[in-house]
């Protein structure tokens, strides 16, 4: 007789993150860039070390019961997670590297490049196993094994125990009273706008990005003290701007529009999870009315004060009351919200741009502030891959560069579209 699995609860946002896989594809890769060379054998035993210490990596996402659960996989299945690619040439990364799928496990899937310039790492996971800061934490866990190993190849992690990855946490800091105020509150979800696509359906997977010097990075921070905003607030006002510039359509002058955004609980709340992967960010909706002929001096005091009121301290909590309960429907009532999505994406052809600012990339995470790798010359986050009608793009700063960039399916989204776009963001940024 067979042993049962080891299965571990999935969490509401784990559920709700897996499902939103039919609208863009939930992988994510840290791309690590070297001076140098890694170990590939010592690389290797680091990603089984770091699958070994955490049981929800060493796991799949399984559907077979009323919810899903996080099911351990054989030991021997996570001998994929480890890839070396040789033969990708210099430079950066043209496409994305290839998705997870979180129904087989492992969780991380790790890809060493070997390139004439100097090695370069990716780390992927799904959006259902983890948030971006989770994939932060799961490079630098990965990193810190290899380091050890490099000390004394005996070395071993700790192994975790199953850890919390619900948003009780949260729910606990409210009443009941303020949690109902916090849903009537809330500004309902419209999608009133959209990327201009090409037609509907799948492409190619591409990666678009500009990156700005310290030098610009410091014009963007001066014109924040002038205007009493915040670089994130001027990434969201350029980013409204550039999206009404590249869809040039009339409808948008003066009308109420929207993208959506992110927010990390663990910084907003200063929310414990004991540096463990998981997901512990939401999605909230910033609302602006561009008059024609706008600039960005003209709406940034709009969105700084949008943005303040976002941040009162009840932010997320209307989100995961949201997921919290539609789940008590069980996945029939997660389904047929879904469906509900696609249906309506289908009718009005429109679906809100998101905009998610990863903020600074330390190197010093990765290193630990040792001599043991190489020297990194690069960190970024590849974002999800969007087709239409979804659009999404991100920041992050690393040794005072800001990279914007986006992943995107061309065929329906047109790569001179694309670039256009981040042409025109470039051309609204101060500087």
């Amino acid at each position: 007789m067979m042993a049962a699995p080891i299965r571990y609860p999935a969490s509401t946002f784990d559920i709700f993150n897996v499902s939103f896989e039919r609208f863009f594809d939930p992988a994510m890769h840290r791309i690590v860039v070297f001076d140098g060379a890694l170990d590939a054998g010592v690389l290797r035993e680091a990603t089984m070390l770091l699958i070994g210490s955490n049981p929800y990596l060493g796991a799949r996402f399984a559907e077979d019961g009323d919810l899903p659960v996080w099911e351990a996989i054989p030991e021997d299945a996570w001998a994929m997670a480890f890839s070396v690619v040789t033969g990708a040439g210099d430079g950066p990364l043209p496409r994305p590297p290839p998705p997870i799928d979180p129904r087989k496990g492992p969780q991380v899937l790790v890809r060493l490049y070997r390139r004439g310039d100097g090695d370069t790492l990716s780390v992927t996971c799904h959006h259902g196993f983890c948030d971006a800061g989770g994939l932060g934490i799961v490079t630098r866990q990965l990193l810190s094994i290899y380091r050890n190993l490099m000390k004394d190849p005996a070395y071993r992690p700790p192994r975790l125990d199953s850890y919390d990855r619900g948003m009780d946490q949260i729910l606990d800091l409210y009443t009941e009273d303020e949690r109902r105020q916090a849903l009537r509150d809330e500004e309902p979800f419209i999608d009133r706008w959209g990327f201009p696509y090409a037609y509907t359906g799948r492409g190619e997977p591409k990666i678009a990005y500009r990156r700005f010097s310290q030098e610009r990075l410091d014009a963007v921070k001066a014109f924040g003290r002038k205007h009493g905003a915040t670089v994130n607030d001027i990434l969201i006002g350029c980013y409204f701007l550039a999206l009404k510039k590249i869809r040039a359509d009339l409808c948008d002058h003066g009308e109420p529009r929207s993208i959506m955004s992110s927010a990390d609980l663990r910084r907003h709340h200063c929310m414990d999870t004991g540096d463990l992967p998981r997901n512990s960010s939401v999605s909230f909706q910033i609302t602006l009315s561009l008059d024609e002929g706008a600039g960005l001096a003209d709406i940034i005091g709009e969105v700084t004060a949008v943005m303040a009121r976002k941040k009162q301290r009840d932010l997320g909590l209307a989100c995961i009351l949201f997921y919290e309960t539609l789940l008590e429907g069980g996945m029939p009532a997660v389904e047929e919200f879904f469906d509900a999505i696609a249906r309506g994406h289908a009718e009005e052809g429109l679906k809100n741009p998101v905009f998610s600012n990863l903020g600074i990339i330390d190197p010093d995470d990765l290193t630990g502030g040792e001599d043991l790798l190489p020297e990194i010359r690069d960190v970024q986050t590849l974002p999800c891959v969007c087709w239409p009608y979804g659009f999404l793009l991100v920041a992050s700063t690393f040794r005072g560069r800001l990279t914007l960039m986006t992943g995107y399916e061309e065929g329906p989204y047109a790569t001179e579209t694309v670039e256009r776009f981040l042409g025109c963001m470039d051309a609204y940024l101060p500087g």
